[in-house]
């Protein structure tokens, strides 16, 4: 960091620093423990979402992945087209639900919001960059074809397309 008088200095470890990314659905305060979300029943406690039981008089709130859904604003949005697509539908689509499966274990804010068929193909729309990301790649490393993505740092937000 450059001073005023033009000489440099070492950034320290406890300065604040401005977010990178700004995520609205991220809290910005941390909520009280433990939360329950009354529409998935995930809980909020020791500083993360993780699936399991609260206990009786738990803080009710809905978590970020339900109030994603609510207000229909996905963070990724995967395209899948092509004419090996229009034969193996089904199949695809599996594959990614398989995906959400596995993410969703571990990350419960990691989910699929929909899929809907669009002109050429079907778009499936997530909760999380990294669940478009990782659909993305579990269908390129399954069927090859061609996969792009498109990164919004400004929205937080994934565009993901495989065509074969």
């Amino acid at each position: 960091m450059k001073t005023d008088r033009g000489s440099w200095r070492p950034l320290r470890r406890d300065e604040l620093r401005d977010e990178l990314v700004h995520d609205s659905y991220k809290s910005s305060k941390k909520l009280p423990e433990p939360t329950q979300c009354p529409e998935c029943g995930v809980i909020y406690s020791g500083g993360r979402w993780n699936w399991g039981l609260a206990p009786e008089g738990a803080h009710r709130q809905r978590c970020p992945a339900c109030q994603r859904v609510h207000d229909r604003y996905p963070a990724g949005y995967v395209v899948l087209t092509g004419e090996f697509l229009a034969g193996h539908r089904d199949e695809v689509l599996h594959l990614a639900r398989n995906r959400e499966a596995m993410e969703k274990a571990e990350h419960p804010l990691e989910r699929i919001m929909a899929v809907e068929d669009i002109e050429d193909g079907v778009q499936i729309t997530t909760t999380d960059t990294h669940l478009a990301r990782d659909i993305g790649e579990a269908v390129h490393s399954a069927y090859q074809g061609n996969l792009e993505y498109h990164y919004n740092k400004e929205q937080s937000l994934l565009r993901v397309h495989w065509a074969r």
